[in-house]
């Protein structure tokens, strides 16, 4: 199955615990060395009163399986995670692609300094290094790097 074969739409009650386990998946398989600052149970209840009722939270659904989740608040894209098999297949893209779509003056995000695989994304999609930390501002204390993407005028 390719991503085409996805659908994205935007994140429901229902959506927040397969999310929160996709998210779980993907930050142990994409972060092996960066300590999770939060409890499963606590990364589950974010999702269920933080993320889906609060921010732009959107899914990628295949059958009836969360395989990914993109969070935006204002212009900043604060969460994009897949299930590891689905790394590789085009859904960040089709994820990335929406996000510019539905922040059309500028997006921001942070990401570990850590995460090459990340970072390396990002740029190939015009985000721009603007800012390195020593990680103390995030809940990890892992250092960080914050990037920006401002469309071509």
């Amino acid at each position: 199955m390719n991503s085409g074969d996805i659908l994205l739409h935007r994140a429901r009650a229902a959506d927040a615990r397969p999310a929160a386990d996709v998210w779980l998946r993907s930050y142990a398989a994409a972060l092996p060395t960066v300590r999770c600052a939060h409890g499963e149970d606590d990364v589950r209840d974010w999702f269920a009163r933080v993320l889906i009722p609060q921010y732009e939270t959107w899914v990628a659904v295949t059958g009836s399986t969360v395989v990914g989740l993109l969070v935006l608040k204002g212009n900043e894209l604060k969460q994009l995670y897949l299930e590891p098999p689905w790394r590789g297949r085009g859904l960040g893209d089709r994820f990335m692609a929406l996000a510019k779509q539905q922040k059309p003056d500028g997006l921001s995000l942070w990401t570990f300094q850590v995460n090459g695989p990340a970072r390396r994304f990002y740029q190939r999609h015009g985000f721009i290094e603007a800012e390195r930390t020593d990680g103390q501002r995030n809940d990890e204390r892992e250092p960080d790097v914050r990037y920006v993407w401002q469309p071509q005028t």
